[in-house]
């Protein structure tokens, strides 16, 4: 039979490589244009790769971690029938591709003594599949609901409430360590970081504001939004705020290109949005904040926030942020210390929302207070301008009249 060569095509506008994050099908499977392949990953999104021709997996190219050039052989697949116009070839492809610092040995699963022709490809995150492996359960026999019917964390804890049969009894626990190779999303953010926290000095400014008005003006919103309105959350306040603050600190609202010693300041504030998703921290941006009322802000945040999650955001949904807000909710803590998200130059933080005695006319008063806690590349912004920035936040979280009101140019 005649082996085609399936290459790793071009997965997103000016990407160069991808990371093979896994393989969805092995040796001896059978395969046809509507079959997945394999989950490859670039900059900003995890990527399927479907077969373009109908036939059996002859051969795999690569291990989960190793980094692939576009249009590089990562999969032969024995033709059934004529082959397709693209040339096919006969002799085994050229050696895989040189993988990252620390290579992976390059992994060809064997056939199984009774290969699937048929089998079927279940949908689901890395982090996902990890912990299904870990536990022993079958994706296979998994109901997703997910989007797309994809297999989420809750399906796989659904699975243990009903105490379905697993593949393995479990181990008893032993003193060695469960090493796990870092690759994927988690392996480009660590990757990301790194590189952010080693190139920019960072200055975190941290201050307290009283929110006890605006938690009274969001709620009394939510009271009485109409059906099917999104559910206001601080963060559409903070978003607003932002705007407003960089509309008078514009090189906040900036990128800084440290190799060329440039910054790029934007009228249209493109607001990052840090998301925790099961496969890492992610960064969907609601674009042209500064054009968008409150119930707007709401709803995109919402609507991204949850793209992110579901792993159906777009490239540019996921890019393209000129200044990044981060929060943890209620798990956010007194202070926190954010990593500018490269290559913006600021990024705010907010922590959690608690009650505190706070000392207001000549009296104690109990007030819901929470703090900003922000950073910001020391390398434009000056300790008096990190300062001026958020204190201006601080005055518009506490009066949120102000975030609604045109104040008069002084000019």
């Amino acid at each position: 039979m005649t082996t085609f060569p399936v290459k790793l095509p071009d997965v997103g506008e000016g990407v160069a490589e991808a990371e093979l994050i896994s393989w969805l099908v092995a040796v001896g499977d059978r395969v046809t244009p509507e079959s997945a392949i394999a989950e490859v990953m670039t900059d900003k999104a995890t990527v399927e790769i479907s077969s373009p021709v109908t036939g059996v997996v002859a051969y795999l190219r690569g291990a989960p971690g190793d980094v692939l050039a576009v249009g590089s052989e990562i999969v032969g697949i024995e033709l059934e029938g004529a082959a397709p116009a693209a040339s096919p070839v006969a002799e085994p492809p050229a050696p895989p591709p040189t993988p990252n610092p620390e290579p992976t040995p390059v992994a060809v699963a064997a056939p199984e003594a009774t290969p699937s022709l048929h089998r079927a490809h279940v949908t689901a995150a890395p982090a996902v599949r990890a912990r299904a492996r870990a536990l022993g359960i079958d994706l296979a026999t998994v109901t997703g609901t997910g989007p797309d019917g994809r297999v989420v964390h809750a399906d796989l804890d659904d699975v243990l409430q009903r105490g379905a049969p697993r593949r393995a009894a479990q181990q008893p626990a032993t003193d060695a360590p469960n090493v796990e190779v870092v690759r994927g999303l988690r392996r480009r953010i660590a990757e990301r970081l790194s590189t952010a926290w080693s190139e920019i000095p960072h200055i975190t400014y941290v201050d307290a504001v009283d929110v006890t008005d605006l938690e009274a003006l969001r709620g009394e919103l939510n009271r009485r939004a109409l059906d099917g309105a999104p559910r206001l959350t601080m963060l559409p306040f903070l978003a607003r705020a932002i705007v407003i603050a960089c509309s008078e600190q514009p090189h906040l609202n900036a990128h800084f290109d440290t190799a060329k010693g440039e910054l790029s300041r934007f009228d249209a504030v493109h607001i990052g949005v840090a998301t925790q998703t099961d496969d890492g921290l992610m960064v969907p941006v609601v674009r042209h904040a500064e054009a968008r009322d409150l119930w707007s802000l709401a709803a995109e945040i919402g609507r991204v926030s949850s793209a992110a999650r579901g792993r159906t955001a777009s490239r540019e949904e996921l890019s393209g942020s000129t200044i990044t807000i981060t929060s943890l909710g209620a798990l956010g803590g007194l202070v926190t210390t954010p990593i500018i998200n490269q290559p913006e130059v600021a990024i705010v933080g907010v922590n959690k929302i608690e009650t505190r005695p706070v000392w207001r006319n000549g009296t104690w008063e109990p007030r819901q207070m929470c703090n900003l806690s922000s950073s910001f590349d020391h390398r434009i912004v000056d300790g008096w301008d990190a300062a001026t920035f958020v204190q201006r936040l601080k005055s518009l979280l506490e009066m949120p009249a102000l975030l609604f009101i045109d104040e008069p140019d002084p000019a």
